[in-house]
């Protein structure tokens, strides 16, 4: 023989009259409610998810970001002659064509000589050297720069010259 316990579940507040146990298992005084169920618009229960807009939002994404990689960052462009040396910049010669640049971080001294018009390929000269030691040189037709050229200057004096077409600058020891 089986036996069976038979209950009746409370519509109203969700509880079963025989032993107080609610719907979602959690055992209540008699009287007691059951906790509100989050409802959005028009009073439907929220749900924690949708399946469609989770679908959508993984292909949006990835897209926006090649988008962004294939158009590049938007703004103006950043100097050139900037991102060819690290360190911080300690000095600049100008002339009518150009300007030549020395940077100088812990151990190292950089220079670049920079066209004040890029455009056509023109003759292009760099050179640094430290003391004692031989120079280093980049000489050739470019646009925009000659250069980045680095002497290791850990407690050395450097001198620098460049030019941009027909004109030239250079500096006498530096960084001593």
């Amino acid at each position: 023989m089986c036996l069976m316990k038979v209950s009746m579940f409370d519509e109203v507040d969700g509880t079963d009259e025989m032993d107080g146990v609610s719907g979602d298992g959690v055992t209540r005084r008699p009287g007691s409610r059951r906790p509100k169920v989050p409802t959005g618009p028009k009073g439907r229960t929220a749900r924690p998810g949708r399946p469609g807009r989770t679908a959508v939002s993984l292909l949006v994404l990835p897209l926006l970001g090649a988008l962004v990689l294939v158009l590049g960052p938007t703004g103006p462009a950043p100097a050139q002659a900037a991102s060819a040396c690290s360190g911080r910049l300690v000095k600049t010669v100008t002339f009518s064509t150009g300007s030549l640049r020395v940077y100088k971080s812990r151990a190292y001294a950089c220079a670049v000589a920079v066209a004040k018009k890029p455009g056509a390929r023109r003759a292009m000269r760099v050179s640094l050297q430290p003391r004692g030691g031989r120079a280093v040189v980049d000489s050739g037709r470019f646009t925009k720069l000659a250069g980045p050229v680095t002497v290791h200057a850990l407690n050395r004096c450097v001198r620098a010259s460049g030019s941009v077409g027909g004109s030239s600058g250079s500096t006498g020891w530096i960084l001593c």
